[in-house]
């Protein structure tokens, strides 16, 4: 499953809509009111060259999950901001609009529509529409960017409709599907992600992601999902928060809970040192030995937040 397909090539789709018979400047706060990729990227600290079987297993869950969402929140800005550069197609009133257009060979028109809203923030809506099956352009990602706070402190929200874009683009996102939310406030260096699709099966999978970003280059993250882990259909909920130091070294703490578990909760805890190797683990089922020394733990105190 990959819900984070991109749309098109990024440069190709912003120079393509930025081309038309009518093309006007549009303000240049728009482009300065939406954040760029870097603003809200995850910063976890790099494994370098190191080889995976080395590294300790939390560290490189904790890794790829902050990928995947510096994937599916990066690429939408970067497409934005990228279209946005470009001198609008038209303008009417406050509403800036770059396409609809597309290259020869792909199979969907885009269009990008900017409002510029009187109290300083802007709505935007990227939408498509199926040159296969011309039915009306469908939004795939839509936002709300508030600069009024100045730069590097804007606040704001945007969802990518996956669905969506399989239904408007299905040779380039056959295999997307759900929702993603994503709200971000740059002061506090908070991001947060709400995630809604389905499973291989065709369950449904809802998932929450928060990532706290600290001025000592630490940071702070949980993700929540909920799912079938194993057993009846019976829903569990998967948590696993992850915390490191400016160093890198940091602390895992994963629990499993409801569903087939019933009142019973299944808790891991891993340590890893500023090279990423384990330095210790525990847990309550006895999945495996408890190894190393907590004392070494960047965290000494397991820290979960309650189970719903």
């Amino acid at each position: 499953m990959n819900i984070f397909s991109s749309l098109v090539s990024t440069g190709v789709l912003a120079a393509t809509l930025a081309t038309g018979c009518v093309q006007a400047d549009a303000p240049n706060n728009i482009s300065q009111s939406i954040p760029t990729s870097a603003q809200v990227k995850i910063k976890l600290p790099d494994s370098g060259a190191r080889r995976l079987g080395e590294l300790a297993p939390y560290y490189v869950m904790t890794r790829g999950v902050t990928e995947t969402f510096n994937g599916a929140s990066g690429w939408v800005l970067v497409l934005i901001h990228s279209i946005v550069l470009q001198p609008a197609t038209s303008v009417s009133g406050n509403v800036y609009t770059w396409g609809p257009g597309s290259q020869a060979l792909d199979p969907a028109d885009y269009r990008l529509d900017v409002t510029a809203n009187a109290d300083g923030t802007y709505d935007y809506v990227l939408s498509g529409q199926s040159k296969i099956n011309p039915t009306g352009f469908k939004s795939i990602i839509d936002g709300h960017a508030d600069p009024t706070a100045g730069d590097a402190n804007g606040t704001g929200e945007f969802r990518i409709d996956f669905d969506a874009s399989r239904v408007v683009n299905p040779v380039d996102n056959g295999d997307a599907k759900g929702q993603v939310d994503v709200t971000y406030d740059l002061a506090t260096k908070h991001l947060q992600l709400a995630i809604a699709t389905t499973n291989d099966a065709g369950a449904p999978v809802d998932a929450t992601y928060e990532y706290d970003e600290d001025a000592t280059g630490g940071g702070n993250m949980t993700f929540d999902v909920e799912g079938d882990a194993g057993g009846t259909a019976a829903q569990e909920e998967i948590t696993l928060r992850s915390r490191w130091i400016a160093t890198g070294a940091g602390r895992a703490d994963a629990r499993i809970a409801g569903g087939d578990l019933g009142p019973d909760q299944a808790i891991a805890s891993e340590c890893w040192s500023s090279s990423f190797g384990r330095t210790y683990y525990t847990d309550n089922q006895n999945f495996a030995p408890t190894e190393g020394d907590v004392a070494s733990c960047a965290f000494a105190d397991q820290d979960l937040p309650p189970a719903e």
